[in-house]
């Protein structure tokens, strides 16, 4: 029997659709709940662990009070030991620390959290590589391979870990970034060291990759196709991200890097847009498109980085909406050449799999599937 911690970062992702673009630190919680955001790492944590449900005589689990851990394993119908305590909605950094620290010195097999690059590096600070882990992606910026694909994923791969059908380990980055220049448009992610992780590279989601010096010319020719193609009438939400962030150059408007722009008949008419205005927005304009882009390395189109673009509002513009722009030399990077979605919603994950014509180029496209595994 496998014995397993499972450990909840409560506020994981919680600045995402509201905008923030990471949720590091009291400030930015605070100014995260008063725009009115929701707690949704919880959610994310317990479509694992219904999941893991399946394995239940295979595993013993061990957790930590309240929102991190007990509720969702006494939603998810698992019978977990709960230990430590908790100062319940004010939980920090440093009891992810305490927990992973206390529970790995029980001698458990696996650790499995639920957070984004932050966490991992809470985790890390707690057990170094003495023990394996596993990440539930619910962060806002997750550029760390320490995660599952998915949530869903995670508990399938935790599954076949504790039946004993995965036994192999591997070192796998944490990565993260400074969020306040993050907020600012500058990206830098830096490796703060490594975690042990399942050796299932099919269910392990890759390191976030950036743009290299070749993929100039595919961006510059995809940016203008894109540019030329928008007509007046709708709207367009512009994702985030350098290839976006050209298209917007081609159309000579100024651009939010790291947040969702609102253009329409070729004018900004609303910028860095929170989960709740792009809804507002989808009321007020009767023909909306999305543009986005895929991060590179990882093949994410939603779920990662553009949470304002919620499974709420993807649902009101409609899948068949959706325009995708990459170089191609990002797309051939990803391993299968593979879309993935992540969006927290799984009607809406589902809704969103099938055949993708992806824009690399000045009229050049490549069909790609997108799915949620």
């Amino acid at each position: 029997m496998k014995r397993l911690e499972f450990i909840v970062n409560p506020v994981a992702g919680i600045g995402g659709k509201v905008g923030l673009k990471g949720s590091d630190g009291e400030e930015i919680l605070k100014k995260a709940l008063e725009l009115g955001a929701v707690r949704e790492s919880g959610k994310k944590a317990l479509v694992a662990m219904n999941i893991l449900k399946e394995a239940e005589a295979d595993i013993e689990v061990f957790t930590w009070p309240g929102e991190m851990g007990g509720d969702i394993c006494r939603k998810a119908g698992i019978d977990a030991h709960v230990r430590g305590s908790i100062t319940p909605g004010a939980t920090t950094l440093e009891d992810t620390v305490r927990a992973a620290r206390e529970m790995s010195a029980l001698g458990l097999d696996l650790i499995l959290f639920t957070g984004g690059d932050g966490t991992a590096r809470n985790i890390m600070d707690a057990v170094g590589t003495d023990t394996t882990v596993l990440g539930i992606p619910a962060g806002c910026k997750i550029h760390s391979g320490v995660y599952a694909l998915n949530p869903k994923t995670a508990g399938k791969l935790l599954v076949q870990y504790a039946q004993g059908k995965v036994k192999e380990t591997k070192l796998a980055e944490v990565m993260d970034i400074d969020e306040t220049q993050f907020r600012n448009g500058v990206v830098q992610a830096k490796l703060y060291g490594y975690l042990k992780i399942p050796n299932e590279s099919k269910m392990i989601q890759n390191l976030k990759s950036g743009r290299g010096f070749s993929e100039t010319a595919s961006v510059e020719m995809l940016s203008h196709y894109v540019a030329d193609e928008m007509k007046d009438g709708i709207l367009y939400l512009i994702g985030t991200g350098s290839t976006t962030a050209s298209i917007m150059q081609k159309l000579g408007l100024p651009n939010t890097l790291l947040g969702v722009d609102a253009v329409y008949n070729r004018k900004v008419v609303a910028s860095d847009c929170t989960e709740k205005e792009l809804l507002e927005l989808t009321e007020n304009y009767p023909k909306v498109k999305i543009i986005v882009t895929v991060i590179g390395g990882q093949g994410y189109v939603f779920g990662r980085g553009n949470q304002q673009i919620s499974a709420e509002v993807i649902k009101r513009v409609g899948k068949e909406n959706i325009i995708i722009a990459a170089s191609r030399g990002k797309i051939l990077s990803l391993f299968g050449s593979t879309l993935h979605v992540d969006t927290g919603n799984e009607e809406v994950n589902q809704m969103l799999c099938g055949y993708y014509r992806v824009i690399v180029g000045y009229e050049d496209m490549m069909m790609l599937p997108m799915r949620d595994v």
